[in-house]
C-alpha cells in the first residue's frame, strides 16, 4: 500500500511540475494582475531556475526536512517586494488550483511554511521586511519577513529606552512569531508580541488588502495569536512599543546533577511565576559531559531582569536564595545588549550580528510542548534525568508565567494559557546523522518522554504552544471542511477558543483556501 501511495504521489508531483498549461498560465495570470509595469519575472521562480534550489532552503531552519521525499516541491517560489505582488500572487494561486504556504522565517517546526502534499506555490516574505519605528508615538510598523533580530535592531538604533516584547532567537520571521502568540523575556512585565499588536495590513483570499478599520474585530483578534497560515497573509504589523531601562542585568547560574541540580529546578517552580514582574528567570535543561565518558544533566538558571543588579541581587536574596547568586555573576547591559545575551551572543559583539538571518545552532530537531500548572514533584525529575541519560543531545526549556500573563485574560486574544499556568516547557531532541531508522530512533524517544509526562502537566485540554507546531498532535483532512477531526490538536492549543477561531474562518475564508496540515477549519454557524 505504501509503495502505491509513494508512487501515486510522485506521479502527480510530475505530472504538475511538467504541466506547461499550469506553468504558463499563472505567470500570464501573474503578468495580468500586476500590469506590465511590474516585472513579475524578477519575483517569480518556477522549479526549473537556477535559483530555485538555493531559495528554497535558504530559510529552511530545520534541516530535518531540507531533503523530504514524502512531500512536494513548490511549483513556484514568489518573493514579493510590494502589498500588490502578495494580492496578485494570491488571486492567480486560487484561480488555478493551487495552494498557498507563507514563509518569513522559515522557523516553521514542521516545516508547513514550504511543504506540502498537494500543489502548492510558496510566497517568501523576505523581501517585505522593512522596519519603520516613530519613536514619538512609540509605535512601530514591520513587515512580516522581517525578522525578529532585524526589529530589535532597528528599534535600539530609534531609542536607547524602547523595546519589544517577543522571542529570544534572533532569526525568527516577525510574521510567524506574532501570529502565533510570541513570547520572550518581558512577557512577564508586557505580555506576548501579539498583546502588543495595534493594527496590521492582511491580504484575504479574495486577494483584498484590509487594515483594522476595515477588516472584522473577529479577523483583528484571530490573527493576534491563532496561528500563522490560517486567515490570509498578514504582510505588515503596526506594533506598540515598550519602555526598558538604560541598565538592565543578565545572569546564568548552570549547576549539575551533583551540585544541587534537581533541588533547585524543583524549588523554581514555586516562586518563578510569583516573583516581581521585572524579573524573569527560565530553566535550560541539557545533557553534558561529565568526564570519563559520563552524561549528567545541567540545569542553567539564564535570567533577565530589569534594572540594576543591586536590586536584582536583593531580590534573589529574598526570594530565591538557594541559587546562591552573587553580584559577580551579574551582568549590566543596555537592553539590546541582553538580546545578543539571550540569545547565546556576547554582549559586546557588534549588534549587526542581529540582522543575520541564519540561526546560530543548525541542526535536525523535533519538539513538543506542554503547560504545567502544578509544580513536578521531586520523584518526577527523577524519571526525566533517567530518560536525558538515554539521548546525546537534548532539551527542556521551562518558560516562566505569571506577572502580566495573570492580567490578560485567556479570551483576549487566540492564546488562551494565562492564569494558572506556572510555566511552559519546550522539549527538543536534536542530531546531526542521515538516514530514516536515525530519525525515527529520535522521535521515539521524545514520544516516550511527552508520554512520561502525561500527569505532571495540564490537562482536559493538555496544553500546547501553536509556534511550536507538533503534528503528533493531530492533522486535518484537507480535501473535508472537517471542524470535528481538527478539534483534537485546535483545543490543546487554544483551548475554548478554537470554536471562535473556526467562526472568524468560516467568516472570512469559507472556501477553506488558507490551509495545511493544521489549519483552522472553517466552522459554519449552524453546525
Amino acid at each position: 500500500m505504501t509503495s502505491i501511495s509513494l508512487f501515486s504521489l510522485l506521479f502527480f508531483s510530475i505530472s504538475w511540475a511538467c504541466s506547461k498549461p499550469v506553468h504558463e498560465n499563472f505567470m500570464q495570470c501573474m503578468s495580468n494582475q500586476l500590469k506590465s509595469g511590474k516585472n513579475h519575472s524578477q519575483i517569480i521562480y518556477s522549479s526549473s531556475s537556477p535559483q530555485f534550489p538555493n531559495l528554497l532552503q535558504s530559510s529552511q531552519q530545520n534541516p530535518r526536512w531540507s531533503n523530504s521525499t514524502s512531500v512536494l516541491k513548490p511549483l513556484f517560489i514568489i518573493t514579493p517586494f510590494h502589498e500588490s505582488q502578495v494580492q496578485a500572487s494570491v488571486i492567480c494561486s486560487r484561480r488555478h488550483g493551487l495552494q498557498v504556504r507563507v514563509r518569513s522565517g522559515g522557523h516553521d517546526y514542521e516545516g508547513l511554511s514550504y511543504l506540502s502534499k498537494s500543489p502548492f506555490v510558496v510566497i517568501d516574505l523576505v523581501d517585505l521586511r522593512s522596519v519603520d519605528v516613530n519613536i514619538k508615538d512609540e509605535t512601530a510598523w514591520v513587515q512580516s519577513g522581517a525578522t525578529l533580530g532585524e526589529l530589535y535592531y532597528a528599534i535600539s538604533k530609534a531609542s536607547k529606552v524602547h523595546g519589544f516584547p517577543a522571542g529570544i532567537c534572533p532569526s525568527v520571521g516577525v510574521g510567524g512569531h506574532f501570529s502565533g502568540g510570541g513570547f520572550g523575556t518581558m512577557l512577564r512585565k508586557h505580555g506576548l508580541a501579539a498583546d502588543n499588536v495595534l493594527d496590521a495590513h492582511v491580504v484575504d483570499s479574495n486577494g483584498r488588502i484590509l487594515e483594522r478599520k476595515t477588516m472584522s474585530e473577529g479577523l483583528f483578534w484571530a490573527i493576534r495569536g491563532g496561528g500563522g497560515g490560517n486567515f490570509g497573509i498578514v504582510v505588515s504589523w503596526k506594533i506598540k512599543l515598550v519602555r526598558v531601562p538604560h541598565i538592565v542585568t543578565g545572569f546564568t547560574v548552570s549547576k549539575t546533577l551533583a551540585q544541587g541540580a534537581s533541588l533547585l529546578v524543583h524549588k523554581w517552580q514555586y516562586i518563578a511565576d510569583k516573583l516581581h514582574e521585572d524579573l524573569f528567570i527560565r530553566i535550560i535543561l541539557q545533557n553534558v559531559g561529565e568526564g570519563n565518558n559520563q552524561k549528567t544533566v545541567q540545569a542553567s538558571f539564564n535570567s533577565l531582569f530589569l534594572g540594576g543588579k543591586e536590586r536584582l541581587v536583593q531580590l534573589m536574596k529574598e526570594r530565591f536564595p538557594e541559587l546562591g547568586l552573587q553580584a559577580r555573576d551579574c551582568i549590566e547591559m543596555s537592553w539590546i545588549q541582553s538580546v545578543l545575551y539571550i540569545a547565546g551572543y556576547n554582549k559586546d559583539q557588534p549588534l549587526e550580528v542581529l540582522l543575520d538571518r541564519e540561526t546560530l545552532y543548525k541542526s535536525k530537531f523535533k519538539a513538543k510542548s506542554d503547560f504545567v500548572n502544578t509544580p513536578i514533584p521531586e520523584v518526577g525529575f527523577k524519571g526525566i534525568w533517567d530518560m536525558f541519560s538515554q539521548e546525546e543531545v537534548v532539551f527542556m526549556i521551562m518558560d516562566p508565567f505569571g506577572g502580566k500573563m495573570n492580567e490578560i485574560s485567556e479570551f483576549e486574544t487566540p492564546f488562551p494559557h494565562r492564569k494558572g499556568n506556572l510555566y511552559n516547557i519546550q522539549y527538543m531532541v536534536k542530531w546531526d546523522a542521515d538516514g530514516v531508522g536515525e530519525s525515527n530512533k529520535h522521535l521515539r524517544w521524545i514520544r516516550v518522554l511527552y508520554w512520561y509526562m502525561r500527569p505532571h502537566v495540564t490537562r482536559s485540554p493538555r496544553g500546547a504552544y501553536v509556534n511550536y507546531r507538533d503534528l503528533d498532535l493531530g492533522t486535518n483532512n484537507l480535501v473535508k471542511k472537517s471542524y470535528q477531526e481538527a478539534r483534537t490538536w485546535g483545543v490543546k492549543y487554544f483551548k475554548g477558543n478554537f470554536e471562535r477561531l473556526a467562526r472568524v474562518k468560516n467568516k472570512v475564508d469559507p472556501d477553506n483556501f488558507f490551509r495545511n496540515e493544521q489549519s483552522i477549519p472553517p466552522l459554519p454557524s449552524l453546525l
